[in-house]
């Protein structure tokens, strides 16, 4: 055999090699890319993302779409040639899978953690943008969890609307702990509740809770991890996790499937807001945007900002509503005809849009400025 073919053929087979080999040979690396946009103005699927009954709105142009990203799931484990691949396209991003899975998480478990962060952004995104129309809102303490096997099982329950703890009324979540701890293992606590079903029967007739009961526990040590022996003699626990509920004077439901996260919420809030007064908040413009929202309106920073910008200029958005941490990183590598619109609240983004919607663009508040 000539020498130039079988350096040929041993190049050739080397190449093969690598090739089966980068194939093969896993990486502890995960992607990220674009994912789908939605107008929270229109549908998806078929049917309206927002869908408000028992009281007026109105129809809304334009797009307020919310973004999203695709990850690799948590059980999938890269090869050499995806990972090289990933670094080398511009609209990915190959990351350590640690920092999208952290603690081991199971494919499972990150559903699962997603899609109460989904509920959850939800939640406030509803109480947020009615806040911003000044449309009461009640809220309420509630048993969120009750740990298996604690003095709580089958005495309380999700759901329960704490009134009281010992007689003391409670206004937020951290009260309930708080009074917990003011007694040493062993002890009892006596809460003031209304059940669960009573609570849900109320809300569903637009009526305030009746029916309030006592339930006294005995309480237990916390475990040495969780600060049990911080004094030499224990903190109480009941083995529950306070939460909010609130009651809306009328039902707004968001539909829509296969979407995880908190990172929706501003969105979904300035959907609300739209549909819920007269004209349209962009204008009839395309913006899209993203950020957390907590009940008093403030937005918060996300994941993979720059893959959202990619997926919504490909969309087709002319404005990007940026929460204020992420500013930085979006302005580092933002996609030509996009124009970042940087916002802290939900009162800054109404406000912006109101500058969109009259063309006074030139003032909006941008990434690159404080």
């Amino acid at each position: 055999m000539p020498r130039r073919t079988a350096t040929m053929l041993a190049s050739t087979l080397v190449l093969i090699a690598l090739l089966c080999a980068g194939v093969l040979i896993k990486v502890p690396y995960a992607e990220m890319s674009p994912g789908p946009t939605v107008n929270t103005l229109g549908e998806a699927r078929g049917e309206p993302v927002l869908q408000i009954s028992g009281r007026k709105t109105y129809p809304a142009s334009g797009h307020l779409n919310m973004t999203t990203v695709r990850v690799t799931g948590a059980d999938y484990r890269m090869n050499i040639v995806e990972a090289v691949y990933g670094w080398l396209v511009h609209d990915s991003v190959v990351v350590p899978h640690d920092t999208l899975y952290p603690d081991g998480k199971t494919e499972e478990q990150s559903t699962q953690e997603n899609a109460e962060e989904f509920s959850q952004s939800q939640e406030s995104a509803k109480v947020a943008a009615l806040k911003e129309l000044k449309i009461p809102v009640s809220t309420q303490v509630v048993v969120s969890t009750v740990v298996k096997g604690s003095p709580s099982e089958d005495k309380l329950h999700a759901g329960d609307v704490i009134k009281a703890v010992d007689g003391t009324a409670v206004k937020e979540p951290g009260d309930v702990a708080k009074l917990v701890t003011e007694h040493r293992p062993g002890e009892d606590v006596t809460f003031t509740i209304v059940p669960a079903k009573e609570a849900a029967a109320a809300e569903k007739a637009g009526r305030a809770a009746e029916g309030s009961e006592q339930v006294t526990i005995k309480t237990a040590k916390a475990p040495a991890e969780d600060g049990g022996e911080e004094d030499g003699k224990g903190r109480a626990i009941v083995g529950i996790r306070a939460g909010t509920d609130h009651t809306f004077p009328f039902e707004i439901d968001i539909k829509l499937a296969d979407v995880g996260g908190p990172s929706a919420g501003l969105m979904f809030s300035l959907g609300i807001i739209d549909k819920l007064t007269p004209g349209d908040l962009t204008g009839g413009k395309f913006v899209a945007g993203t950020g957390t929202i907590d009940d008093t309106g403030k937005v918060g920073p996300i994941g993979g900002i720059n893959m959202k910008l990619v997926g919504a200029r490909d969309a087709g958005a002319r404005y990007f509503l940026t929460p204020d941490d992420n500013c930085a990183s979006a302005a580092a590598d933002t996609p030509s005809g996009l124009t970042l619109v940087r916002v802290k609240t939900i009162d800054d983004a109404t406000k912006s849009l109101e500058q969109i919607r009259a063309g006074r663009t030139a003032g909006l508040p941008s990434c690159s400025t404080g």
